[in-house]
């Protein structure tokens, strides 16, 4: 059997140090010359491993403020939160409703797992015609079977489902609210989006109809921008009439403010949703925008858990409450009456 010399062993064991410290080097070297991943690559990557809901608005991040707080607060309860488990992808039509299909088609081509079209008849219909299979949440205030987004509330099918508030049921119970308060006026006036085409033609046959039953004459007024706006409380101050009902419609809803200082500037009465009346309207009476919202968000994260739209009926918010701004009605120089006010869910004074 070799044995080495007491010499030869220590010199084996200073080389084998040697060794080992050049591997070293040679590694951290090698690393080193690694080309490292560019951050936004690497911050890509990590949201790439989140689901990403696609979120169609009709309007503008700051017009829908609220309603999207809603929004991100229902995700919040089924353990979603924007940022940590979950990205969302914006497209914004800023209130001009020709430009939702491509937004819907854009947010397709992005595959997202979830296509969100809340507050929108427009932008629920525009997300269903860009996709038959990708899931998608609507929040409207009209009615989805009738107007085709579902085939019935309790079994909706296919990869369509939601929230409706029914705010477009309740027109007639506004021309009715304003009747009442100025029984002696023959003529109103309801304002739609034609833009929103669907949307208006519902409200104008609804309001139609409920006129002939009250024996008014109801004119329609159209506006799908701001300076229309101001062209058709022009037209009303001309006409006449004795108030305005606004048709549900989310370009109208996310102006309450300016409507409201139209009305006054015009001396038209108006009744609009709900939140009108906090805005400075006269009358606001209708279900909860955000209330409606909360629930989309709230169905968005479970759709991202694993449930079909197929499965989640269509959910009816059938809390309605009236409204009553007495410091717009005493600038319009009107009485309430007690009728009205003891139906109030709310006096703003």
């Amino acid at each position: 059997m070799l044995q080495s010399r007491p010499g030869e062993a220590q010199q084996s064991a200073r080389m084998t140090t040697n060794l080992t410290r050049r591997s070293l080097i040679t590694l951290i070297g090698g690393a080193a010359a690694v080309p490292s991943i560019p951050w936004p690559l690497a911050a890509r990557a990590q949201q790439a491993a989140k689901p990403v809901v696609g979120y169609l608005g009709a309007e503008s991040p700051e017009r829908m403020a609220l309603r999207l707080r809603a929004f991100r607060q229902g995700l919040a309860e089924t353990g979603f939160v924007e940022g940590r488990n979950v990205a969302i992808e914006y497209r914004w039509a800023q209130g001009r409703n020709e430009l939702l299909a491509a937004l819907a088609a854009d947010l397709v081509r992005r595959e997202v797992g979830v296509l969100a079209a809340p507050g929108s008849l427009a932008s629920a219909l525009a997300a269903k015609a860009a996709t038959s299979t990708i899931p998608i949440v609507f929040e409207t205030g009209a009615d989805p079977v009738a107007l085709g987004l579902v085939g019935s509330l309790n079994q909706p099918g296919g990869n369509v489902t939601g929230v409706t508030s029914l705010n477009a049921e309740v027109g007639p119970k506004r021309l009715e609210l304003l009747h009442e308060l100025i029984p002696a006026a023959t003529e109103f006036a309801l304002l739609i989006n034609p833009t929103n085409p669907r949307n208006a033609e519902a409200s104008t046959r609804d309001l139609e109809a409920a006129a002939r039953v009250l024996r008014l004459k109801l004119h329609i007024l159209r506006a799908s921008t701001e300076r229309e706006l101001e062209d058709a409380f022009a037209a009303l101050a001309r006409l006449r009439v004795g108030g305005l009902v606004i048709a549900n419609e989310t370009f109208f809803a996310n102006r309450g403010e300016q409507l409201a200082a139209l009305g006054l500037r015009h001396a038209v009465p108006a009744v609009h949703q709900r939140e009108f009346a906090g805005a400075g309207g006269l009358i606001g009476y209708g279900g909860s925008v955000t209330q409606s919202h909360g629930q989309a968000g709230v169905y968005v994260g479970r759709i991202l858990k694993g449930e079909k739209p197929a499965d989640l009926p269509v959910v009816q918010v059938t809390k309605v409450e009236l409204i009553i701004n007495l410091k717009t009605a005493k600038v319009l120089g009107l009485d309430v009456p007690p009728s009205i006010l003891l139906r109030a869910d709310e006096v703003v004074e």
